[in-house]
């Protein structure tokens, strides 16, 4: 598009001869990568390429070889499949003869690596001495399968620990994954190469379920913002929350937000018309108007000082940028509008773009697994957190008491004053912050969402186990 960063590569239209089929291919791969189309823009031809291919002689096809059966085992062990503990017969591949057949499940060892042969799969060598491993489609039995009209006919999911650990590494790699392409298309050098950006996954009702290991600040502090959301868009005369839209908040005090430079941006994941989930990135805008550039100034005292203040918009209305809508926001301020406005815009289509690639996996993801396992592990993995929490404020209470107190100061004098009552019996604790000093006529006060994010990185930094920093670590406290 024209005045964006980001070009797209597309394959020529061999069933069309008119210019208009590669715009529409351009488009289509557009919106897949980010979740929006730009109105009114040109499309820019960024640089063509051709790719010659020389005809030559074609190798002729390795002879075929009648089967063998199965060659003998050097051995066996135990090894864990999807349906549990199973004793598997152990070949190694220098033995393999062409003709070998090999069922599933089974190990094969190389000098250089290991290949798990899966339930029901086979595994051929050919007449090269390749390895040609048939892959048995995979059966669900799950709500794909079900009459769901029925809810006694739905089967009760049950926690398991090692569905539990991989679920808990699916959920975070999608975060990671979301940051990833988040790095890949901004533009500004804040997300783009200092990495001041985070993401995260929640249920629909707005719970922290994965956040990736990003910025210690945004982690936690983004549930405030979507939960603020889900409640904003959805009371009495707002247009409720609607498929094709992508919401957009900033306002530290009203919005659940950190400071103005950290613009949130959220999007709700549906499935035949309902809501299954939110996905949303927060990145460092290198400015967003005020009275000084970086709209971090030293000497604000009020926050409309500091730049653009967004407590709801929805930057994404039905699949359309709302360009000219963000832009009015950004630039008519009083203190001044944004003095870069071209990176804003780049940075926050980058950021549809990363919640649009966690939508994709999130997407994938229930596909394989089934919507209600996908839903019950969230939940199960919240309660892990919780309990992880809990187990630890009462090894805590048993070792040092059930009470601690502690307090510092800012420079200018200000205490920041903490005491902390467990409870050994339920391991839930209140985390008393009486004795702080008042909000400064400054720009250092603490807004409730980085509250929130402080108890919960400290919490997270506690606890002794691998698991997702999520609401779950939050349920015991008050």
């Amino acid at each position: 598009y024209e005045g964006t960063d980001n070009a797209i590569m597309i394959l020529e239209c061999r069933d069309s001869d008119s210019p208009l089929s590669h715009a529409r291919t351009f488009v289509d791969q557009y919106h897949r990568e980010f979740g929006f189309e730009l109105e009114g823009r040109d499309l820019l031809i960024d640089d063509f390429r051709v790719r010659a291919i020389v005809p030559g002689a074609t190798p002729a096809p390795p002879p075929s070889v009648p089967s063998l059966g199965a060659p003998p085992a050097f051995g066996s062990c135990r090894a864990y499949f999807e349906n549990g503990w199973e004793t598997v017969s152990t070949y190694k591949f220098e033995d393999l003869k062409p003709g070998h057949e090999i069922l599933g499940p089974a190990i094969i060892v190389q000098s250089i690596s290991t290949i798990v042969l899966e339930i029901g799969c086979k595994a051929f060598v050919t007449a090269d001495g390749d390895l040609d491993i048939t892959v048995q489609p995979k059966k669900h039995e799950d709500d794909e399968h079900m009459d769901t009209s029925n809810e006694d006919q739905k089967v009760e999911i049950k926690e398991d620990p090692v569905q539990l650990s991989i679920f808990a590494h699916r959920f975070m790699g999608i975060a990671e994954q979301m940051g990833r392409t988040l790095a890949r298309t901004a533009i500004s050098v804040n997300i783009k190469e200092r990495l001041d950006f985070s993401c995260a996954l929640f249920t629909n009702d707005g719970g922290l379920v994965a956040n990736a290991p990003h910025i210690p600040v945004h982690l936690g502090a983004m549930q405030s913002a979507v939960r603020f959301q889900v409640e904003y868009w959805n009371s009495e005369g707002r247009e409720g929350i609607n498929e094709g839209d992508v919401f957009v908040s900033n306002h530290p005090q009203l919005a659940g937000g950190s400071h103005l430079p950290d613009i949130t941006v959220i999007t709700p994941v549906f499935h035949e018309g309902k809501i299954l989930f939110f996905v949303a990135s927060r990145g460092h805008h290198s400015d967003i108007g005020g009275i000084s550039p970086g709209s971090m100034p030293p000497h604000s005292t009020n926050l409309e000082e500091e730049g653009a203040r967004i407590v709801a918009f929805k930057l994404v209305k039905n699949g359309k940028f709302q360009e000219k809508g963000i832009t009015d926001i950004l630039v008519n301020q009083e203190y001044g509008g944004t003095r870069n406005l071209k990176d804003n815009l780049s940075d926050l289509r980058a950021q549809v773009a990363a919640n649009n690639s966690g939508i994709r996996l999130l997407h994938q993801l229930v596909e394989e697994n089934g919507l209600d396992t996908v839903e019950a592990y969230m939940h199960f993995i919240q309660h892990n957190a919780e309990m992880a929490v809990r187990h630890m404020l009462k090894d805590f209470a048993a070792q040092h008491g059930t009470k601690t107190h502690a307090i510092d100061y800012m420079d200018d004098g200000t205490p920041i004053e903490l005491t902390i009552n467990i409870d050994p019996d339920s391991g839930s604790a209140c985390f008393d912050f009486e004795g702080t000093g008042p909000q400064i006529l400054g720009n250092l006060n603490a807004p409730p969402a980085v509250t929130y994010s402080a108890v919960i990185y400290s919490l997270r930094s506690l606890v002794g186990q691998d698991i997702p920093l999520n609401q779950g670590c939050l349920a015991p406290i008050e």
